[in-house]
This record gives C-alpha cells, sequence and structure tokens, in this order.
C-alpha cells in the first residue's frame, strides 16, 4: 500500500498487527533499496519503508534540510501508522536519522538495526568533502555526482558480476532532484555526533557490514558495535556498502533471527 505522509511516499507491506519494522534508505538512494528485505519479511512482520524527503519520490521543496527535521519525517510516519513501538533499520544515512530518532525517543522503540553507518558526526575534513560535493553538482551536474560517488560503494564483484544491478542503481540515483540530493548532503553535514550515546542504548541493536566496504569498513563497524552492549555484529561477504543489495540472502536472514528474538 502506498500513501503520502507529511509529503513524503511511504509503502506498507504485511499484516499490520505484526512486529512493525520501518527501513530508511541511505544516500541517494530510495525505498526500493529494501524491496529484497520487504518481500522476504513481509508475511510475518509489517514492512514500512519510504522516500526520504528530497529523494525518490517525495517532496522536493527548497531543499533546506537538517538532520533533526529527517528525524522528525520519520516520526510523523510512524505516528500517522500508529506503529507500536517498531525496529528502526537504517543503512549509512539511514543509519545517521536511526541512531539520532533512538536518541531522541528510544523508549518508542523496540530494536535497531545499522548497516554500513556511523555514529560520529562530520570532522572539517569530512565537511569540506560534503561541501564539495554539493559544488560538484552546481557545477558538473547530478549525474557527474552519481558517477563520481555511487561505483564507490558497490564492490568490485558486484560491478562484474552483478552488471544489471550495478548499471540500475546508478541509472536511478541520476533520477533523484539535484535540489533533494544537495538538501540530503547538508542534512548529513548538519548532523550531531550519537557517539556517546551508543553505551547506554538498552534496546537490542543489529549491526551488519560488507566485508569489502570502503567508506565504513568492517573494522570501524565493529568499533561501533563494541560500544553497544546488547548488541550482534556481523559481516556479509560479497558486498561493499550496499549490503542489502549486493547479498540480500545474507541481510535477510540476519533481519529475521534478530526479529524473531527481540
Amino acid at each position: 500500500m502506498q500513501k503520502v505522509i507529511n509529503s513524503m511516499v511511504v509503502h506498507t507491506q504485511g499484516n499490520k498487527n505484526n512486529q512493525p519494522i520501518v527501513f530508511v534508505h541511505g544516500f541517494p538512494f530510495d525505498n526500493s533499496m529494501w524491496h529484497n528485505q520487504i518481500n522476504f519479511l513481509k508475511d510475518n512482520f509489517y514492512c514500512v519503508s519510504y522516500d526520504i524527503r528530497g529523494l525518490g519520490e517525495s517532496y522536493v521543496g527548497d531543499g533546506q534540510y537538517t538532520m533533526e527535521a529527517f528525524v522528525d519525517d520519520l516520526f510523523s510516519i510512524i505516528t500517522e501508522l500508529n506503529l507500536n513501538k517498531p525496529v528502526l533499520c537504517g543503512l549509512s544515512m539511514g543509519g545517521y536519522i536511526a541512531l539520532r530518532a533512538t536518541e531522541k525517543y528510544e523508549q518508542k522503540l523496540s530494536g535497531l538495526i545499522l548497516l554500513d553507518t556511523k555514529a560520529d558526526s562530520d570532522d572539517d575534513d569530512g565537511k569540506l568533502v560534503r561541501a564539495n560535493k554539493i559544488n560538484q553538482i552546481n557545477v558538473e551536474g547530478l549525474d557527474s555526482f552519481v558517477d563520481s560517488f555511487v561505483p564507490g560503494l558497490f564492490c568490485d564483484e558486484t560491478k562484474t558480476e552483478n552488471v544489471k544491478l550495478y548499471e540500475s542503481t546508478i541509472a536511478k540515483c541520476k533520477q533523484n532532484n539535484p535540489i533533494g540530493v544537495k538538501g540530503a548532503l547538508i542534512a548529513m553535514l548538519s548532523r550531531t555526533s550519537t557517539i556517546n550515546y551508543l553505551s547506554r542504548i538498552k534496546l537490542p541493536v543489529l549491526v551488519i557490514t560488507g566485508a569489502f566496504d570502503k567508506l565504513t569498513p568492517p573494522v570501524q563497524m565493529r568499533e561501533l558495535a563494541d560500544k553497544i552492549k546488547n548488541s550482534e555484529f556481523a559481516i556479509a561477504p560479497r558486498a561493499g556498502h550496499l549490503i542489502p543489495l549486493e547479498n540480500p540472502g545474507f541481510v535477510n536472514d540476519m533481519i529475521k533471527g534478530f526479529l524473531e528474538n527481540i
């Protein structure tokens, strides 16, 4: 089922009486990056996915977004759908949103799944990188940015053995509105650190990373998981930063096992 909530396109699948799980996608993608997981889980869980403001089919507006606004957007969906203590599942930028949402409203949630993400905010070098990406879009266009950024999120094996996935993902990213993509970069640049909160998380947490992730390498993801008391950690083989797409079978099994035990 598809509906619009607070200017965002939201998709729901499954029985609303089952445990809800909200999937929060990465940058610069849309809700479709979770289609393998939702198809696998929808018979036993209530699956909710949405296009983050500015990306996919959601409202773009002026592109002046913040991470706090993204968190508010997420909870507007949870409230509108009357979700009872959902599990949040976020990848990369989606993980930033999920972590900050947990920091603000942990009592409203029942679990957290973090894929290829980080808890620290951008340092000065990171801020300059994002500023340069915004400038690249302004000067060279969105296609140039996507061609320089998205290929590095895949592992080499995916690029050669799943060319259709690789090429279709890049093409889909180019369909975004440049204003929305720049707005997401601004929002990520604006985020606060949740590092100090990790040790205080009481929820069960599943942390998964791709074995060949260059953006958030396994060693960094293990350090993140080690800071969370009630956490599980797993490394997905044959995958880079986009593990729900590159190795969906592994991710599906890990998520299902986690959900069945919380």
